[in-house]
């Protein structure tokens, strides 16, 4: 069975040449004009996937809506935006609101379907059989592999796939340090340094929401980031 993507892009241009690309390349594409349009598709099904326009008609940043609302019906959906807007502030903003890539749309259709084939790979790895143990432990952290689930203290701690991988990178091997290039190979994600910073803190941030006392992720400046071993 293909894969569904949504696009919820206003331009009906833009909108038509993103979905036949992806429809050459397999997907099956529900494409949608407005974030009213989208929502009442959503609320009958989710796709596998979701490219959001940050402004979507009369609605300036719809599409950071239509992602807060995403990201509070799952924590797994892959969110990526595709906009015009590309300041380093929107682009912290969508972040922060749980898209897992954020992307210009001077990008070019390969490097599109190249992004998102990377986060169905990371779908993907969660039902590969493992070779090693999956579960990891550490004081109060808990981490399925299989499952793709994260707890704190036995509570369930809401990662994206992106904030997934970047955890599990660094528990796999407490203490060590991982740079910005590391956590970006492990989370399959092509991304300045502002933006793999802007996705530790929104990590820590949801730690803190469970635990204000956490402080596991040390900060190791000019180097990159590591859990407390």
């Amino acid at each position: 069975m293909s894969r569904t993507v949504a696009i919820v892009e206003d331009e009906p241009a833009i909108r038509a040449n993103y979905a036949e690309a992806l429809r050459r390349h397999g997907y099956a594409v529900q494409p949608h004009a407005s974030r009213a349009e989208a929502q009442a598709a959503f609320a009958l099904k989710l796709p596998d996937l979701v490219i959001i326009d940050v402004g979507l008609g009369d609605e300036p940043e719809g599409g950071f809506d239509l992602c807060r609302e995403l990201r509070a019906r799952s924590a797994t959906l892959p969110i990526l935006f595709l906009t015009a807007r590309d300041s380093d502030f929107d682009v912290i903003s969508g972040l922060r609101l749980g898209a897992d890539d954020y992307l210009s749309k001077d990008t070019s259709l390969p490097q599109l379907t190249a992004r998102i084939h990377a986060l169905f790979r990371r779908l993907d790895s969660l039902a590969a059989p493992q070779a090693r143990e999956s579960v990891y432990r550490l004081r109060a952290l808990t981490l399925e592999l299989e499952r793709m689930r994260v707890c704190w203290n036995e509570a369930e701690v809401a990662l994206t796939v992106t904030e997934f991988w970047m955890v599990h990178a660094m528990v796999r091997y407490p203490g060590h340090v991982k740079s910005r290039d590391q956590l970006m190979r492990e989370a399959q994600v092509v991304v300045d340094d502002a933006t793999i910073t802007s996705h530790i803190k929104r990590i820590r941030r949801k730690f803190q929401a469970l635990d204000p006392a956490f402080d596991e992720i040390d900060t190791v400046h000019g180097a990159g980031y590591r859990w407390r071993a």
